[in-house]
């Protein structure tokens, strides 16, 4: 055990996928919320969880919970972290971490106030192929890195009642699937310095397709494809001026990395399904790193600091404005852009 006591807000698939991942690496899951005590009793018997409580103000009220994961549809996550964070607990929040960036920075004022951790549960950041990725930059091997290039394409259900095509859940393919290449592409090159984004909007409004140009720090390129009505590679690969990186579909999970030169060879490669911690479906390193900053006291982070998760909702906004998706609730404006 590492100290922290973890409770788990909500009770859905992601949350079962984070239950199972904890349990698995020996952390300490005391408590699990739902919005009804007979699902709340379900998903303890189920993850055998001594404290089940039939509300979130319940779970976020326990004295044995010390940090809390966030697992509810995007529009609920500011909510639900703000309630967490007003009693006290920590917080990792299921990405897209909130659903646009003022609410995002709503969260991080609130957890510098209250000297707390609030963290985004983007787990790809924190796996052993991306954490030897990043010292592959580092060392220089590649040369400039001028290009980095990711898709996430799933088939994914198409009835427009369904939570990924319902504006008001904030549905479509950008906060679910385009996240993931586009929290690669900031941890390699960085912020955008332009951004220049079309999609395919469906008839309830959400985008099913949405494609993303930019250009970051001394002119390198970025290239992301996000779909959620067509299956494709869901690879990743970073090009610099002496060699590249390419990793396996699928490139935000535990997965393999090569390093190849101009000539085809290759250098390096990497398997992180083969980390001794490595397992289930990996959810347990970004756990481990929430445990870790606690233990040091670096509450702003470090792999993925909050003010990164912060910023890049800026780029998520920025995105929607130009393909002209907005969510209700949000201010009204007319969006300019671009769509295909």
């Amino acid at each position: 055990m590492t100290g922290l006591r973890w409770g788990i807000l909500a009770t859905g698939g992601i949350a079962g996928s984070f239950a199972s991942d904890l349990r698995a690496a020996g952390l300490d899951l005391v408590a699990v919320g739902s919005r009804s005590q007979e699902s709340a009793d379900a998903f303890a018997a189920r993850f055998d969880i001594p404290h089940a409580h039939p509300s979130y103000e319940a779970l976020v009220a326990d004295p044995d919970v010390d940090i809390i994961y966030v697992s509810t549809p995007h529009p609920m996550h500011h909510a639900n972290a703000r309630l967490a964070l007003e009693a006290g607990k920590h917080v990792l929040v299921e990405k897209a971490f909130t659903l646009n960036q003022a609410e995002a920075a709503d969260l991080q004022a609130l957890a510098t106030e209250r000297g707390l951790l609030a963290t985004e549960a983007m787990w790809t950041r924190y796996l052993p192929h991306m954490i030897r990725a990043r010292e592959i930059v580092a060392s220089g091997i590649l040369g400039e890195v001028r290009s980095v290039s990711a898709d996430h394409t799933q088939l994914l259900p198409s009835d427009p009642e369904h939570r990924l095509n319902a504006l008001e859940l904030g549905g479509g393919a950008l906060l679910d699937l385009a996240i993931y290449p586009i929290s690669f592409v900031w941890d390699i090159l960085g912020a955008p310095t332009s951004i220049h984004s079309v999609a395919r909007l469906i008839e309830t409004g959400a985008d099913a397709e949405v494609a993303t140009v930019m250009t970051h720090e001394g002119g390198a390129v970025s290239t992301t494809l996000s779909s959620s009505r067509t299956a494709g590679p869901n690879r990743a690969t970073i090009l610099g001026t002496k060699a590249r990186i390419e990793i396996d579909r699928f490139f935000w999970s535990p997965s393999v990395l090569r390093v190849i030169d101009p000539e085809g060879t290759v250098l390096e490669e990497f398997d992180g399904r083969l980390d001794p911690e490595a397992g289930g479906r990996g959810m347990q390193f970004e756990a481990l790193a929430a445990e870790r900053l606690v233990r040091e006291g670096n509450l702003a982070g470090d792999i993925l600091p909050l003010a990164e998760s912060v910023a890049i909702m800026g780029t998520l906004d920025e995105i929607r404005r130009q393909i002209g998706v907005r969510y209700p609730g949000e201010p009204t404006g007319e969006p300019t852009g671009e769509q295909a």
